[in-house]
């Protein structure tokens, strides 16, 4: 079995759910090597998460940060951890619901989503810097 791995930073974004697939394709050149296989794509953070959803109707997006926000709303007085501001703990709470990693067919060089998938960087922080990610390539 071949693997590869490599890190590479994506740059900032806003608060929000930011389609990130040609990001990874450009940044990992290696998929072609690939006929069969998997990509492992890992987040470094834990106020960030990835998902994959739907990458045609932006308003998905924007329903998604709606929902998330209203489900898990700012300035509860129950929060302790609020050293970074009040989207802080808010974010940690995202993170782990969506989680820190997809895993994506390989299949004759590219990502293998479906008609209507993309990779989803989801941004729950307010000012974040750019986020680093893993990929890890088997096949």
């Amino acid at each position: 079995m071949q693997t590869f791995q490599t890190t590479f930073r994506l740059p900032s974004f806003r608060r929000g759910f930011h389609l990130i697939t040609h990001l990874i394709e450009k940044n990992v050149l290696e998929l072609s090597d690939y006929k069969a296989g998997l990509a492992h794509i890992f987040i470094q953070h834990t106020s960030a998460s990835l998902s994959i959803n739907e990458n045609a109707d932006p308003t998905v997006r924007q329903d998604f940060e709606s929902h998330f926000n209203k489900m898990v709303p700012e300035n509860m007085p129950y929060y302790k951890h609020d050293y970074e501001g009040s989207d802080d703990m808010p974010a940690h709470i995202k993170a782990s619901i969506l989680g820190n990693n997809v895993m994506v067919p390989i299949t004759d060089g590219r990502l293998n989503l479906g008609t209507w998938q993309g990779i989803y960087l989801c941004e729950h922080r307010n000012h974040a810097s750019g986020r680093n990610l893993v990929i890890t390539l088997m096949g």
